[in-house]
């Protein structure tokens, strides 16, 4: 079997579908503690208007769990409960009213435990998603391949996969992360062939804000190349709302879904003959505040800009002193150069209104 995004299942995650060619979701994970109430929505908020669309908070005790429905009453984007090794907290979350579980099925306990959980969820139909990373791969798997290898971490996703499949639940989502973008692709690209259920993609410890940018937009743009993944997590070692800019980022980079504005600006070269990257700076400043779908272009050169960027709403190609405004390629003003944003800002305006 091919993995192919339209026709695998559909999984309810709260009110967001996953699968089945609905739009791919971003998701994140909260850094607080999720005991702290307060502080866990506060950032839940700061998320959502980032524009995340599913969070996620560990729950590494009883009293974590028991706070799920105080968070759940008090945001408005579906919440999923991460747990390793204690299946009762799975059972506390699903009680709490959690819209999905990230566990692994073969570490919460034995075969009538997982049972338990997987009646409850089924029960309220509370989806689950088999999460498998590198790090925390079986010892027995380690062995048999000599080490932590993509076959090895498939087959501990499709391992932990038919534990459900016997008990009879089916709203499962899977993934099989790994630190090293080759392990990642190639561990899913095994996955994806041998099951219909959606897939949740990311680099996991990927990185600090700019190794972690870096390894995280080569490895999930390639999955979705290929045409996989139903939701997204970018993993950084950064204030979490960094994962949710990224996630859309590359989303729209991709021309998978378009949240706002796409600018685009030339590298500059010999030829530039004004302050091209501070303009630039200041274009990408002002489209942060719009949500409309235009391109805007910043172009270094009166010679080549119009025609480079031709397929732009609205842009600027600067020459010495001055520049050009176009729309479409074809100019539309001529302006000194400190008076170029100040006209390029007023398109724009006219535009989004």
């Amino acid at each position: 079997m091919i993995y192919n995004r339209r026709t695998c299942s559909v999984v309810s995650v709260g009110d967001v579908k996953i699968g089945g060619g609905h739009p791919i979701a971003i998701e994140s994970m909260t850094n607080t503690d999720t005991r702290d109430v307060a502080a866990t929505i506060r950032q839940i908020h700061e998320l959502t208007d980032t524009g995340c669309e599913i969070i996620r908070v560990a729950v590494p005790d009883m009293q974590a769990a028991q706070a799920i429905s105080a968070i759940k009453r008090q945001i408005s984007i579906p919440l999923i409960a991460d747990i390793h090794f204690d299946y009762r907290l799975a059972l506390e979350s699903i009680a709490q009213g959690v819209d999905k579980l990230r566990i692994n099925p073969g570490n919460i306990g034995s075969h009538e435990r997982v049972r338990l959980v997987a009646n409850a969820a089924k029960e309220h139909g509370v989806p689950i998603r088999v999460g498998v990373n590198s790090g925390s791969l079986e010892q027995g798997l380690i062995d048999k391949y000599g080490g932590v290898t993509p076959t090895a971490i498939a087959e501990s996703a499709l391992s932990h996969v038919k534990i459900l499949e016997d008990l009879d639940f089916d709203q499962i989502v899977v993934s099989a992360k790994s630190s090293s973008i080759r392990q990642t692709l190639e561990a899913y690209q095994l996955i994806a062939s041998q099951i219909a259920y959606p897939i949740h993609i990311g680099i996991t410890e990927s990185g600090t804000i700019h190794s972690g940018t870096v390894k995280s937009t080569a490895g999930i743009s390639s999955l979705l190349s290929h045409g996989i993944g139903d939701t997204i997590r970018v993993s950084l070692t950064a204030n979490p709302i960094e994962e949710v800019k990224l996630g859309r980022e590359i989303l729209q980079a991709m021309e998978i879904r378009i949240f706002g504005p796409t600018m685009v600006s030339c590298p500059t070269c010999g030829r530039t003959e004004i302050d091209l990257i501070p303009m630039a700076q200041q274009v990408e400043a002002f489209l942060a505040t719009i949500r409309k779908p235009i391109k805007v272009a910043v172009m270094g050169c009166v010679v080549n800009g119009p025609g480079e960027a031709r397929d732009a709403d609205l842009g600027i190609a600067g020459g010495k002193g001055e520049g050009l405004i176009f729309a479409k390629g074809q100019i539309i003003a001529k302006a000194p150069e400190h008076k170029l944003l100040e006209l390029l800002f007023a398109e724009i305006t006219k535009i989004i209104e």
